[in-house]
């Protein structure tokens, strides 16, 4: 609370889709001792770690599959479903079994020491104290946390858009072609026009779907969610591309902030969950919802 450690979020893998968490193959291999005591052993392979590199990264959220192989474990590993084993550990990050391997780069961008990493988990020995809420509850724990997290990738998203936006208007008066400034074209004009009505409507969506959590809850406001998510990246990408082509070569240059951006709003498109995802999400919802009005009126 003191704000002196960070944490990492530990989930995708380099060897699966994780887009689909059923997919993740580290293992959380639970061990009942004669005595009844359990531990258990986490053992698996991560990356897109975001500031597990950062030296105030002190813990680690893993997202794990739980493994019943044991003989201890027979009596479970016959009662539990594989759906639901998902299960996510807290790990300290000065464990000698977690171990960051490199740092990952974005579009060529190497954000280390506090961007992205690659994780390995080699035999970290864990009891139940480590165990968030129980085993199986990794599903609950990570919609819990990701709702509101979109929240906040669309409100930087915004944000950082509007910032382009200030500096492609101040670039359009001060830069001439043609003997006029830039903002007397016509197309110029029109990428301005088009520009504010993406950040509006952006901004609209972000406030639409933070009044429905605050109102209903984050289960509720499921469809909201994934709407931002696929929206909010692409208003605000266009945003930044036009400023990028009215700034030209200087747009592209590390000179400005505008060629990052558009990098860092390009990722957030794959970032907690590719678009594809979340369209499906919010088309099942939506069907969902014109059955239940087709059955009301029988």
């Amino acid at each position: 609370l003191q704000g002196n450690i960070r944490s990492t979020f530990l989930m995708t893998e380099p060897d699966v889709a994780s887009s689909d968490a059923r997919n993740l193959e580290t293992k959380l291999t639970k061990f009942v001792e004669s005595d009844g005591r359990i531990r258990y052993v986490l053992n698996g392979k991560k990356w897109w770690s975001t500031g597990a590199m950062d030296p105030r990264c002190k813990v680690a959220l893993v997202v794990c599959k739980m493994d019943y192989s044991h003989p201890s474990c027979a009596a479970e590993l016959k009662a539990k479903q594989q759906r639901g084993h998902q299960t996510i550990v807290i790990v300290p990050m000065s464990h000698p079994g977690i171990k960051c391997v490199r740092a990952l780069t974005v579009f060529g961008s190497d954000d280390a020491p506090h961007g992205h990493a690659e994780v390995s988990l080699n035999n970290i020995e864990l009891d139940e104290t480590n165990v968030i809420l129980g085993e199986g509850r990794g599903f609950e724990i990570a919609q819990s946390r990701l709702g509101p997290g979109r929240i906040h990738h669309c409100m930087r998203a915004i944000g950082l858009a509007a910032r382009c936006y200030e500096l492609m208007l101040e670039r359009t008066m001060q830069r001439q072609t043609f003997g006029k400034f830039l903002h007397e074209h016509g197309p110029c004009r029109e990428m301005i026009a088009d520009s504010r009505s993406d950040l509006e409507a952006a901004r609209l969506l972000t406030l639409a779907c933070a009044d429905d959590i605050d109102q209903i809850g984050a289960k509720g406001a499921r469809d909201k969610i994934a709407m931002i998510k696929v929206a909010v990246p692409e208003y605000t990408s266009r945003v930044v591309d036009r400023a990028v082509q009215i700034f030209g070569g200087a747009g592209v240059s590390s000179d400005f902030p505008l060629a990052r951006a558009l990098v860092g709003l390009r990722t957030l498109r794959i970032a907690d969950g590719p678009d594809a995802v979340h369209k499906v999400t919010l088309a099942k919802l939506e069907l969902r919802k014109a059955k239940k009005r087709m059955q009301s009126k029988i």
